[in-house]
């Protein structure tokens, strides 16, 4: 098994495949499904093969050229050795492109998801071999919640640090070139979006706690859910304001809502919809009242929480799921119907650790279970890219697509 491709692909000729699939898709007249590798830096950083230099989860916390640095080698790494339809990094929009991409190479600042509770001085520990985590500030104290500031500065704690990160990147891509192509600095400030409010009250709180608290403690719950949720729009809107401060020439200046706004609250999948439509609901509706315009929103939801999908699209004209596993993909489209657009696939341990001939009966299985019905379905690993995962594996994925799930 390899990381690097063995045989040279002609980028021009894929590249060209690629657009051609991808508008077939964009005018809902797919004759293939597309399939799209998204997947974070720690693709590269866990990967001894890729990261020759060593560096470590601190190094590109903490240190801006690393950062920088990183993010361009694993990018090359995508776009000369990732044979599919679409790449991003950190879950931003895939980019169609194999080779040394036209427009240049984009950066944005990555703290994983830290970010939130970071901004919240939950305090950030390292391990070896793995993802840095936070330890949640109010787990022993809830009380503490009563004195935290009102409003939260929206560049406090580490989000004091993505500032800065944001404004070196700006300097230093104004000389900076990458592989005879320009590097873009980010296009947002780290904290203009966010994960998800009861994301950031079960790791403030810990999620044993909060789920407590809210069957045994209410008051004090929601107490806890109103401070997150007032504290994130409140920064959403001030740093957006900053970003247009610093680039007057923002197409959405002076715009708070959005069509297509992305959102996420992976921890959906501790609670049953009951509890959701009681307990979370509410919080949710606050955000995307401020911010998305009504035209559509784009929902990423890790793990098992397909039995909220539906209301959520009902209440919030939901477009879009990127989804993690276990998911009845057949059911689901069931449930969403046609002109909803689905993102899933086998999950990453499979592709990771799984034959190819496992990877292409899952890609055969997951095709041929009705998900492919309106033409609204791109084939992903669910949902991030596992470090270490071979090519092979990826190419047996892609292949599989290509053979079942042609719509002609």
């Amino acid at each position: 098994m390899s990381f690097f491709l063995r045989q040279p692909v002609d980028f021009q000729r894929h590249n060209e495949e690629v657009r051609r699939v991808m508008a077939a898709f964009d005018s809902r007249k797919p004759y293939r499904v597309p399939v799209w590798i998204v997947g974070s830096i720690t693709n590269y950083l866990l990967n001894p093969a890729l990261n020759v230099n060593g560096w470590s989860f601190r190094d590109y916390f903490e240190n801006p050229e690393i950062h920088v640095k990183a993010q361009l080698e694993y990018q090359k790494w995508q776009k000369f050795n990732l044979v599919c339809d679409g790449t991003a990094v950190g879950g931003g929009t895939p980019v169609m492109e194999m080779g040394v991409p036209e427009r240049g190479w984009p950066l944005l600042v990555d703290f994983q998801n830290s970010y939130d509770e970071g901004w919240m001085d939950c305090e950030l520990r390292y391990f070896d071999g793995g993802v840095p985590d936070t330890i949640g500030l109010l787990q022993e104290h809830k009380e503490r919640l009563y004195d935290l500031p009102k409003p939260l500065s929206p560049t406090h704690g580490l989000l004091g640090r993505a500032l800065e990160f944001y404004e070196y990147m700006h300097e230093a891509c104004e000389r900076l070139e990458y592989e005879g192509k320009p590097v873009i600095p980010p296009a947002r400030i780290l904290g203009e979006y966010n994960d998800g409010p009861l994301d950031l009250a079960y790791k403030l709180r810990g999620a044993g706690n909060l789920l407590l608290d809210m069957m045994t403690d209410p008051g004090y719950y929601h107490d806890l859910m109103d401070y997150v949720t007032t504290s994130f729009i409140h920064r959403m809107k001030k740093l957006r304001e900053l970003r247009w401060s610093k680039l007057p020439d923002s197409p959405d200046r002076g715009v708070y809502r959005e069509p297509n706004f992305p959102f996420a609250d992976d921890a959906l999948a501790l609670i049953s919809l009951a509890h959701y439509k009681e307990f979370v609901y509410p919080y949710h509706k606050r955000i995307l009242d401020e911010f998305s315009d009504g035209t559509g929103v784009r929902i990423h939801l890790c793990g098992d929480a397909t039995r909220h999908f539906k209301f959520l699209k009902d209440m919030f004209n939901v477009t879009s799921f990127d989804t993690g596993f276990p998911v009845d993909h057949g059911k689901l489209r069931e449930e969403l119907g046609t002109e909803v657009l689905i993102q899933g696939g086998p999950t990453v341990m499979l592709l990771k650790d799984g034959g190819e001939p496992e990877i292409a009966r899952e890609v055969k299985r997951i095709c041929e279970s009705g998900v492919m019905n309106g033409g609204r379905f791109i084939m992903i690993a669910a949902n991030n890219l596992a470090p270490c995962t071979p090519l092979e594996h990826i190419q047996a994925l892609y292949e599989a697509t290509k053979r079942y799930g042609m719509y002609m």
